[in-house]
């Protein structure tokens, strides 16, 4: 138990504590008591601080990554609509945008074609414009009878003027 403990302390578990790095270190050396074997040659100490140490690795790791951050620290829609002290943008029918904000959306597409009207060329400007509004490579393609690389190039050349731009 003080070997698990004094591999686990300069570890940090995200949304979690000391106790569940105990816990994983628990494991590790369980897996090293069912897997040890001397005809290897390791003292047994060794194995099992190999083994708690790579357990707990692997529980930092799975407990850093993105890959379920959508279902753990997402809300039901239940809670949405339940929850009074949420924003009413929380809620699913409220997420139509303002006329407000439909204005201040069309004024900064404006601010951006005039920053760079002088910059792009013809094809340029249709790209942006639909890439704007939502459309899909492929769906820009299509309305501008152009082929799927010829937009993709497009928007490439859209994105270093943009970035040239101070």
């Amino acid at each position: 138990m003080q070997n698990v403990r004094a591999c686990a302390r300069p570890f940090f578990l995200a949304g979690g504590d000391s106790e569940d790095l105990i816990q994983e270190g628990m494991f590790g050396l369980l897996s090293a008591i069912r897997q040890y074997d001397p005809a290897n040659g390791a003292a047994f100490r060794t194995f099992a601080e190999h083994c708690i140490r790579n357990r707990l690795l692997s529980a930092v790791r799975s407990a850093s990554r993105l890959k379920h951050f959508p279902l753990n620290d997402g809300l039901s829609l239940e809670q949405l609509s339940e929850d009074t002290s949420l924003p009413f943008a929380a809620i699913p029918e409220f997420f139509q945008p303002s006329p407000e904000e439909l204005v201040l959306a069309r004024e900064s597409k404006e601010e951006l074609y005039s920053a760079f009207r002088d910059r792009l060329s013809g094809l340029e400007k249709k790209v942006l414009d639909l890439y704007l509004d939502g459309l899909s490579y492929q769906d820009i393609a299509n309305r501008l009878g152009k082929d799927g690389k010829a937009v993709d190039n497009a928007v490439q050349r859209i994105r270093r003027k943009m970035a040239q731009h101070p």
